[in-house]
């Protein structure tokens, strides 16, 4: 690999921090916590659960403007408290009772046995464990995909089922495309299975690089997806016929303290993407994108970025949309459900202007 896979980074063994266990007080442990104070995690696993959980109310009771704007403060101070939550691994293993097994630990750091590791990184890691192990069924892809951690799995399918009706009714050239941002391969696995002969797919991300080719192996998937780690196009430069991108469907904000690259896009992404597709796509190609209302929904963004291209580019017309309703998916909170309603996914047909 080009790049090492994105991992979270093992806390050595340092100075006695705080314990958290029952009977400790969650009131002056969250003070505590938000004065800056870490805690370990002992006894039980549930332990960490409970004092979680009783974080998220003490927030929602802080924070409560119902506005995305307050509900992204709300993840950020989360995160920054269970942040100093912290869990041993010991032997590759969690020492505290009715605790999770997670392979991850044995593959991430064969060299490093003992360490500590913040409670969420542990939650994502065993999260990811499972959904690496069992797969996820995706429906509109033949056999359950495994994705590898730090890898971006969507919430809901309703922008995979526009792609795939379209795909259904394609009648132009199917010898190659370029999937921009592949991920866990599924628009590559749509591709395939609709007749593609070969498919070119790009990430910036290494873990979904390399989780792909060990997914695919030396099967007959490997041989029609070629991968490679780059920006945007990476090192195709030959052009095709088709272009599919599922792009991040909200703009980066300046309130985020960490950034998921699958989820927010940066100011430059679109208009880079658009004086890059212009050279990749033949003469009569089609570029197909997943986009959402998101962002105009929630108020963060006024401009769509493609129809803001479409308006002022000049490079390309539009074919066609087509709009799917999303059904609420379980990771939106009542809280928030309402700001999501009239949430939408879009299909965007582009071609040469």
């Amino acid at each position: 690999m080009e790049k090492k896979i994105n991992k979270p980074e093992p806390i050595a063994f340092g100075k006695e921090v705080a314990l958290f266990k029952r009977g400790v007080s969650v009131k002056q442990t969250i003070l505590a916590l938000e004065a800056g104070d870490a805690f370990l995690i002992k006894d039980f696993y549930n332990n960490g659960l409970t004092l979680l959980d009783e974080i998220q109310k003490h927030l929602e009771k802080k924070y409560s403007d119902e506005s995305f704007h307050d509900q992204r403060e709300a993840d950020a101070a989360y995160h920054q408290l269970s942040s100093l939550l912290l869990i041993e691994v010991v032997n590759h293993k969690l020492t505290l009772s009715m605790s999770p097994s997670i392979g991850w630990f044995k593959i991430f750091y064969p060299e490093n046995k003992n360490f500590l590791l913040t409670f969420p990184q542990v939650q994502e890691l065993e999260i990811s464990w499972q959904e690496y192990q069992k797969g996820v069924s995706i429906p509109v892809v033949r056999n359950k995909v495994h994705p590898y951690y730090g890898t971006h799995l969507p919430s809901s399918y309703e922008h995979l089922v526009l792609f795939d009706n379209w795909l259904k009714r394609y009648s132009g050239p199917k010898k190659t495309a370029i999937d921009v941002g592949v991920g866990n391969g599924i628009l590559s696995f749509q591709l395939v299975k609709n007749g593609f002969q070969k498919t070119f797919g790009t990430d910036t991300n290494p873990n979904a690089i390399f989780g792909l080719k060990e997914f695919m192996g030396a099967t007959k998937l490997s041989r029609k997806i070629e991968l490679d780690l780059g920006h945007l196009f990476g090192k195709w430069e030959k052009p095709t016929e088709l272009i599919v991108f599922n792009p991040p469907w909200l703009p980066v904000a300046k309130d985020l303290e960490r950034t998921d690259e699958a989820v927010y896009y940066p100011t430059n992404l679109f208009p880079d993407f658009f004086a890059a597709a212009k050279e990749r796509l033949l003469p009569d190609g089609i570029i197909v994108l997943m986009f959402s209302n998101l962002a105009q929904l929630t108020g963060v963004e006024k401009d769509h970025p493609i129809a803001k291209e479409l308006e002022e580019g000049g490079r390309f017309k539009l074919e066609k949309t087509f709009t799917k309703s999303v059904r609420a998916s379980s990771d939106k909170t009542n809280r928030y459900r309402h700001l999501f309603i009239d949430e939408e996914v879009q299909l965007w047909i582009l071609a040469h202007q």
